[in-house]
C-alpha cells in the first residue's frame, strides 16, 4: 500500500468568519470521512492558523532565518492534512472526495504520494 498526503487548503478568513453551525457540519463531515476510510487513515489533523506559524529560510552563512507566518502569502492557506494509505491513486482521491472541505468554494485538497524508502 502506498501513502498519500492529503492537504487541506482555504480561506481563512472566510473559515475564521464561518458560524458554529457551519464548524459543526465540517467536523461532522470529518468524522464521516475517517469512518469512511477507517484504518486507511495513519493521522490526520487541523493546524492553528498561519498567524501562529513560524518559517525557517535558508541563507548563505548556513544559519536558518525564522520569520513570522508562512513562507507565502497567499488567500489559501493549509488548513489541516491525513496521512492515508491505498493501493493508488485513484483509490487516495476516492479517499479525498469525501472530505467537507470540498463542498464549498473556498477549499481544496491537494494530493500528494508519500516517499517512502524501499
Amino acid at each position: 500500500m502506498a501513502k498519500y498526503l492529503l492537504l487541506i487548503y482555504g480561506d481563512e478568513q472566510i473559515w475564521e468568519a464561518g458560524s458554529a453551525q457551519e464548524r459543526a457540519e465540517v467536523e461532522a463531515g470529518h468524522a464521516a470521512f475517517n469512518a469512511a476510510a477507517g484504518a486507511a487513515v495513519i493521522s490526520g489533523h487541523e493546524l492553528l492558523p498561519t498567524a501562529t506559524a513560524t518559517s525557517l529560510r535558508g541563507s548563505v552563512s548556513g544559519r536558518p532565518t525564522p520569520t513570522d507566518g508562512p513562507f507565502l502569502e497567499s488567500k489559501e492557506a493549509l488548513g489541516g492534512y491525513y496521512v492515508v494509505e491505498a493501493p493508488d491513486l485513484d483509490a487516495a482521491v476516492k479517499l479525498a472526495e469525501r472530505l467537507p472541505e470540498l463542498r464549498v468554494a473556498h477549499s481544496g485538497v491537494e494530493i500528494r504520494p508519500i516517499n517512502e524508502p524501499d
